[in-house]
């Protein structure tokens, strides 16, 4: 009884209460960002991926060496779907919709994200970003340009 006591003095006020199930419109932090901060994190480039090589005939990878294979690679954030013998596409798993990344269906032609059943096209032309990929033998080389 006493670390709980403990946890409700020392704890920030509105996450104590949001999880009781009473909602706030207020922060637990009471600083405010610098200008100079923000500035830096809106300004700044984002820095460039190195190429990621996967091995398709190695664990979780397996379903890749069948056409119409496919998996969410959530470790990497990506989508990676075989379209033929010689092609699989790369796709960031990040739904433009709402940013999410964990529910993905694939039906053979289209992901769809789980959270609200929007559908995004397995070509590069679509609404998901696409990574350029090659395969080699059973190594899937991805490039993130």
């Amino acid at each position: 009884m006493k670390n709980r006591r403990d946890f409700l003095k020392t704890a920030c006020k509105p996450v104590v209460l949001a999880t009781l199930g009473i909602p706030l419109l207020e922060a637990c932090s009471s600083e405010e960002l610098s200008t100079s901060d923000s500035t830096v994190n809106s300004n700044s480039s984002a820095t460039e991926r190195a190429p990621l090589t996967v091995n398709i005939s190695s664990g979780d990878f397996t379903g890749l060496q069948e056409v119409g294979g496919w998996l969410n690679y959530t470790g990497e954030n990506l989508l990676l779907v075989r379209i033929s013998e010689e092609v699989i596409r790369v796709f960031d798993n990040k739904c433009p919709h709402q940013g999410n990344r964990d529910r993905w269906v694939y039906d053979g032609s289209e992901f769809t994200c789980q959270h609200h059943n929007n559908s995004y096209t397995n070509s590069c032309s679509g609404g998901l970003k696409c990574y350029t990929a090659s395969l080699s033998g059973n190594t899937l080389t991805i490039t993130f340009d």
